[in-house]
């Protein structure tokens, strides 16, 4: 019988999710060769690191834009039931394309890293922070009350502009990055699509004017739109409706 020592490794970046699970489902069949509870355990471990390789972008090591929109539902959801101050910030690496057409991609992924490695190293425990696509990331902030979000997100973007990038052993590289932001409505179930709309509206903003800047949409300045009016108001017009229909039913001719 085949022990789990005499297996030869398993390249995770080559196994995809379905094969392992079909692995653990045929090893816990009686009388299969790999049947016990070790390689259960194992081909276990194998399909939860599997999950954690399809959450994170493999460059930057932080998550990815999947992993993100996962993280920014569930924020939804806490704003909705509780009305509490969750930040969205989307930055975005100025002048990108110029570092990769003057030094090589090589040395623009010593900078997407660089930059990864001071935002994890900028963030709480609470916090969350992905690539968000190509040289841009996102953070998502929770309790981060409006009085404090544009002082945090200027100590990010000096964090980004104090780096200095070694891409060779006499040179090294400074980079600035734009930051936009927006807070999620309170008490409404907003949407990802909406939320990151905002965000990025202020970066565009933050880049249309001069770049290494930030700006933010602050709560009191943001208008629901007739969308999100839609998203909280549309369930309270079916419960109101259906008393209404009680009554009617019930009443004499």
């Amino acid at each position: 019988m085949a022990t789990l020592s005499s297996v030869s490794p398993i390249d995770l970046h080559a196994l995809r999710l379905d094969d392992a699970r079909a692995l653990l489902g045929h090893a816990g069949k009686p009388g299969a060769p790999e049947a016990g509870e070790a390689a259960v355990e194992y081909l276990q471990r194998v399909i939860d690191e599997l999950c954690e390789l399809s959450l994170k972008d493999p460059l930057t090591g932080l998550g990815n834009r999947r992993q993100f929109r996962a993280a920014l539902e569930r924020a939804i959801e806490i704003v909705a039931r509780s009305g509490d101050s969750v930040l969205l910030l989307l930055l975005d690496i100025d002048h990108f394309k110029q570092i990769n057409d003057a030094h090589g991609h090589l040395v623009g992924d010593q900078v997407l890293q660089a930059v990864a490695r001071a935002l994890a190293e900028s963030i709480r425990p609470m916090d969350t922070v992905a690539r968000y696509g190509g040289e841009e990331f996102a953070m998502i902030l929770p309790n981060c009350l409006p009085a404090c979000g544009h002082a945090v997100a200027e100590r990010i973007r000096h964090r980004i502009e104090a780096l200095s990038v070694q891409v060779a052993p006499h040179t090294a590289l400074r980079v600035t990055a734009s930051i936009g932001g927006a807070y999620a409505p309170q008490w409404v179930r907003s949407t990802v699509d909406l939320w990151v709309e905002r965000a990025d509206q202020q970066l565009y903003r933050a880049k249309a004017d001069g770049r290494n800047l930030v700006f933010l949409d602050q709560p009191q300045e943001s208008a629901v739109s007739a969308e999100e009016k839609g998203l909280l108001f549309s369930p309270i017009a079916v419960t109101e409706a259906q008393p209404s229909a009680e009554n009617s039913a019930g009443s004499p001719a």
